[in-house]
């Protein structure tokens, strides 16, 4: 099949006509065009009724091409298939919900072969650049209007031809869809450090999240804290709750999320009675943990809090929690791949 993409924005087109939001006040007008889709030259989205050879599924967002190969769109707001086969091209709204590209890969529809380009774009992101980033951690790519994609049933390369009009090769290489083993993201109370670790893994297809802290019983307000967090994680992620973060490391069979190292450590304090007492199990545990980093076997995210920008604690029990967590976080960045400090929402790579 060739499929061109006469439009990849959202229903307005980018940017919005009259918006003056950061993402429309940095591009030309008419920069992309209203989504739209044009199979073989004659069939268009969504797929209702095609000539004959051709057959649509997944309640009219899946089209399969005589010669095999399989096209899947999936709008913002839509559901994600739980069954029909692999896909060879997945046009998907991304910035709706990336987790669904996790769905997607958990049910066997994608898979490291299957080329990703998110489409519905829009001003749900501040910038291209800024989700071109994304795109990279969620193995897709973003392409210009007019795009030609030369869809070829189970293409083992991992990217079809993509062609701007008719004539110039855009894509030829597979595309790199590994995330780091190790990310460290560190930042204040509020910082948008948790919500940048989420985003860093929503597409993928088995995540566990590392809860550290407590779960609030007895605490109304930081139950509900921990309720809402639990409600922005994507359904099909799995949780646990624990203070052995080696263990859980060593024995990760998928990636990670950590959240987070602040009340990890705090955690460890209490457990050997630290605050005022005996220190040295702490240090022990830290070290046991940078052990268990280093040699990680699936990739982590973990998530820190920057300790060294506020006063001097007043109590040596503070300073203490400090000075363990500033070193800890220390150790850990220098055993990481990627660190950034997140700053209101921004990320300030170290």
């Amino acid at each position: 099949m060739k499929v061109l993409l006469t439009g990849t924005a959202g229903a307005a087109g980018l940017p919005e006509p009259g918006c003056r939001c950061v993402a429309c006040a940095c591009l030309p007008p008419g920069h992309r065009r209203p989504f739209g889709l044009l199979v073989d030259g004659s069939i268009s989205f969504p797929f209702a009724a095609p000539p004959a050879g051709y057959r649509v599924c997944a309640d009219g967002l899946g089209l399969t091409g005589p010669d095999g190969s399989r096209l899947l769109c999936l709008p913002g707001g839509r559901d994600v298939p739980t069954s029909g086969g692999r896909y060879d091209v997945v046009l998907i709204d991304l910035p709706d919900r990336p987790e669904r590209l996790g769905e997607l890969r958990r049910a066997g529809l994608a898979d490291e072969a299957t080329t990703v380009v998110a489409v519905g774009l829009d001003h749900r992101v501040r910038s291209e650049e800024e989700l071109a980033r994304r795109l990279r951690l969620w193995g897709a790519i973003m392409v210009p209007d007019g795009t030609e994609l030369d869809v070829t049933a189970g293409a083992a390369a991992g990217m079809p031809g993509l062609r701007v009009g008719t004539d110039v090769p855009l894509w030829s290489a597979r595309l790199d869809q590994r995330q780091p083993r190790r990310a460290l993201l560190l930042g204040g109370s509020r910082s948008g450090k948790s919500a940048e670790a989420e985003s860093r893994l929503a597409a993928e297809p088995d995540v566990t999240y590392v809860a550290t802290g407590p779960d609030g019983a007895g605490d109304g307000e930081w139950a509900a804290r921990v309720r809402a967090h639990r409600e922005q994680r994507p359904a099909h992620w799995a949780t646990t709750e624990t203070t052995d973060l080696a263990t859980a490391i060593r024995t990760a069979t998928g990636p990670l999320l950590i959240d987070g190292m602040g009340t990890w450590v705090a955690a460890v304090f209490d457990e050997h009675g630290a605050w005022e007492g005996d220190r040295a199990p702490v240090g022990a545990r830290c070290d046991d943990l940078v052990a268990a980093w280093r040699q990680a076997p699936r990739p982590i995210v973990a998530v820190s809090d920057e300790v060294g920008m506020g006063v001097v604690p007043a109590t040596a029990s503070g300073r203490a929690f400090r000075d363990a967590l500033g070193r800890l976080n220390e150790r850990l960045a220098a055993e990481s791949e990627y660190v950034a400090l997140v700053v209101a929402g921004r990320l300030l790579e170290l």
